[in-house]
């Protein structure tokens, strides 16, 4: 017969061992988090009050000045920042308002799911700077040749040399490759919509566009805060399609705030101190946007 004491020895060994094999599964995640995102992150914070070069051991605390200078001096980083913006907001809405309607179109057909859903998640499976170089390729050659051939004067465009049409370029190339990706989660979520609520309010009279606000959205409103974090995060440190695509040109009429980090560092005096001050504003920014995004779509979620 077990004793007591020895049954609850034996739990505590248990547990013990379960939060042990826990610790070891999450201790290289830990660490690869530690080594190479939150030891930089530190460091360019201590970087941004200096004058360091990059390259020099030797280098001044200057206090708040680069911070000063981004605020008040440099108009490159500010329409790089508005631009940014204006990129994000467009992005945001554009391609979680797709992402959600093709979701709904494809979890209401009862055949051919796993299809449009394969064909739909494809672009993600390419990196982002390989579909900016096939879209290039599509701008300068395909869409000019085509406008001749077929009489479609509106695709004779400046794709990528024109300011006013190469905003739109990027979002194009953007929403191709990032669409499917929201969609899948967005259907994973919709799955998971009790049936006989959706039945109770036709019972009740509700129309489409009724049991979708009233119904679905709130039901799938943990998708949507995933989906709305991805989405911003991704939007505001958007870098590889940019560059591929436009380089920030003409000029700078396309030039991101990472683009323009980028630059400041690498490409132009080599003002690491100066480019991690613009590093931790993007970053501060980043985060009161994000924690702002989830409190509010956080606080509407309904459990099914």
């Amino acid at each position: 017969m077990v004793t007591p004491n020895r049954s609850l020895t034996t739990t505590k060994a248990k547990k013990k061992n379960k939060h042990l094999s826990l610790i070891l599964f999450v201790l290289p995640a830990l660490l690869f988090y530690f080594l190479f995102l939150f030891i930089p992150t530190i460091g360019a914070g201590i970087y941004s009050f200096t004058n360091w070069n990059g390259l020099n051991p030797n280098y001044d605390f200057v206090g708040f000045s680069n911070y000063i200078e981004a605020f008040r001096d440099d108009a490159a980083f500010r329409h790089a920042f508005f631009f940014t913006l204006k990129y994000t907001v467009v992005v945001f809405f554009v391609q979680n308002i797709i992402a959600l309607f093709l979701a709904l179109l494809i979890e209401s057909r009862t055949r051919s799911k796993g299809f449009f859903r394969t064909i739909f998640f494809m672009p993600n499976m390419l990196s982002l700077i390989i579909s900016a170089f096939m879209f290039s390729f599509i701008f300068t050659n395909v869409l000019p040749e085509l406008s001749q051939k077929a009489l479609l004067s509106f695709l004779d465009q400046s794709w990528i040399g024109d300011p006013k049409v190469s905003f739109y370029s990027i979002i194009i190339v953007a929403l191709w490759q990032g669409i499917g990706y929201m969609m899948v989660i967005y259907m994973a979520a919709l799955q998971g919509v009790p049936k006989q609520l959706n039945e109770a309010a036709m019972i009740d009279g509700a129309n489409v566009f009724q049991r979708l606000k009233n119904v679905t959205l709130p039901m799938i409103m943990h998708a949507i805060t995933i989906c709305s974090f991805l989405t911003l995060n991704n939007a505001f440190k958007v870098f590889d399609v940019v560059y591929a695509l436009t380089q920030g040109g003409p000029g700078t009429s396309t030039q991101v705030v990472t683009l323009n980090i980028y630059e400041e560092a690498f490409s132009n005096n080599f003002r690491f101190g100066y480019a991690n001050a613009k590093a931790m504003i993007l970053f501060l920014v980043v985060m009161v946007i994000t924690l702002i995004q989830i409190r509010v779509t956080k606080g509407k979620e309904v459990e099914a």
